[in-house]
């Protein structure tokens, strides 16, 4: 069956799956119809707030049922979600809602300690309020009133200058996409998901919740990563599917007593640097029969895939082959380019910022250097902006050195990311004090300085004091020199 937009295929999964179990979050357990009904009605509570087609709603909250329910009344009632990274403070999470011109923002206040009301200038709604449940179900068939190519979601990313901008995808390129990706990735109806990875990213909000609406899998997820709270929940729901970066596999393989982990058949990870010893471990200690890895950006989902029977070589070192209908090229500089129905629409009222990143000819410039292999596999060779990746998490060296030099001993920083056996990659900061500025700066009070500024992913693990930057002889700093 084909569907035009994706409330139609989340309601229709009350027709497909019918009392199959669809959601379990602590002792909450609903059933695909159940599910559809408090979309249904949390999409009426939205359109009686005054939520109209094409109105923008901010979602900031960890994953949840709610955050599941509210989703999907966001796009039922014809709205476009915007998902907001609850490892933002408050200042970088406004800037985001307010660059949006999200109508309202539901949140769930005290999360992780934060009142996630703070700074925001929009009516914000609290998830664990009444609110989902206050309305009358939404009466409008999506299929009535809205298209494919209508725009389902605005995701934030940031770019060569750090500053997030969202990216526009529409229905049809997300269950393209993902109906794809659920094949390879060998999500099954019935399959039990643990969903690690945070829904406001892509892998948990498409790899995620849309996967598993469009193959009837059971979706429980997870707020706060704790390996022995997973290890429980593998045990006590007999997870199946369990995708994520690899400090989750990392975690497992520390696990003592690996016939907790049995009921376990399907691995995806990707997103960062990963070792070949790692992944052979995956394949021989712990009981999973398929892994897959794959190569996507927030402005194009899915670029490549691995493939079933890829070699842990293969896996480890190659991001696979182009996906269907995707084509994939490296320029003469060695920059990775894509042009196909998976890329945006373009970034939300950043006509330049979109010009810049999808060429004339629709060649979109993913800022990633990559090279193809002999068998016609993507290898990611390096990130041509400086980018790396923390846990799963893009980190943009250009912001974390803006709010390093906000502090006053700082004259100039510099920041590149280095290995971790655990996070794939940590941040490293290179930084000059100003004159007069003693060396009581210590690293410690730097990165603790850090803490209470930006997420934790974008923190530096490590601070340098420099005399000097190395600097090329147009005033560039010379990145290669300090790695």
């Amino acid at each position: 069956m084909t569907w035009r937009t994706i409330p139609e295929m989340v309601l229709s999964a009350a027709d497909r799956f019918g009392d199959a179990e669809a959601v379990v979050d602590g002792s909450l357990r609903l059933s695909f119809a159940e599910v559809a009904d408090r979309i249904r009605t949390a999409a009426g509570a939205l359109a009686a707030f005054g939520v109209r087609k094409g109105d923008r709603v901010a979602l900031w909250a960890p994953n949840s049922a709610e955050w599941i329910v509210a989703a999907f009344g966001v796009m039922t009632a014809g709205g476009v979600l915007v998902p907001v990274n609850t490892r933002f403070k408050a200042d970088e999470a406004a800037d985001v809602v307010t660059r949006s011109g999200a109508k309202a923002v539901l949140v769930q206040r005290g999360f992780l300690g934060d009142d996630y009301a703070m700074a925001l200038d929009v009516p914000t709604i609290d998830l664990k309020s009444d609110f989902l449940t206050s309305a009358a179900p939404f009466d409008r068939a999506p299929a009535e009133w809205l298209a494919g190519d209508d725009v389902s979601d605005v995701i934030y990313t940031s770019g060569t200058t750090g500053r997030p901008k969202g990216a526009m995808l529409c229905h049809s390129q997300t269950l393209r996409m993902y109906e794809e990706w659920a094949t390879l990735a060998d999500l099954r109806e019935g399959d039990r998901y643990l969903m690690i990875n945070p829904y406001f990213h892509t892998f948990g909000l498409k790899a995620g919740l849309v996967a598993s609406f469009l193959r009837g899998a059971t979706m429980l997820p997870v707020a706060v990563f704790d390996v022995d709270a997973v290890v429980d929940l593998i045990e006590r729901e007999r997870i199946t599917m369990l995708p994520g970066p690899p400090t989750l596999y990392h975690s497992l393989l520390t696990v003592a007593d690996k016939d907790r982990l049995a009921s376990l058949r399907a691995a995806v990870t990707g997103a960062a640097d990963i070792p070949v010893e790692l992944i052979r471990r995956i394949r021989d200690e712990l009981p999973f029969q398929s892994l897959m890895t794959g190569y996507g950006l927030t402005e194009a989902g899915n670029v490549t895939l691995s493939r079933p029977g890829d070699s842990a070589e293969d896996v480890a070192t190659t991001a696979g082959v182009p996906c269907e209908g995707v084509e994939v090229r490296i320029a003469d500089d060695g920059e990775v380019l894509v042009r196909g129905y998976n890329v945006m629409r373009g970034y939300l009222d950043d006509a330049a910022a979109t010009a810049e990143a999808i060429d004339p000819d629709g060649w979109l410039h993913t800022g990633d250097l990559g090279e193809f292999t002999a068998t016609g596999r993507l290898r990611i060779v390096g990130r041509k902006k400086d980018m790396y990746i923390v846990g799963g998490f893009n980190a943009y060296p250009a912001e974390i050195e803006g709010f390093l030099l906000q502090h006053p001993a700082v004259a100039q920083a510099a920041v590149i990311g280095v290995p971790d056996d655990r996070m794939g990659q940590v941040g490293k900061a290179f930084v000059v004090l100003r004159d007069g500025a003693s060396t009581q700066s210590s690293a410690d009070e730097l990165i603790a300085w850090c803490r209470d500024r930006m997420a934790g992913y974008k923190v530096p693990r490590y601070v340098e004091f420099l005399d000097e930057l190395p600097m090329n002889a147009t005033g560039k700093v010379v990145k290669d020199r300090l790695r």
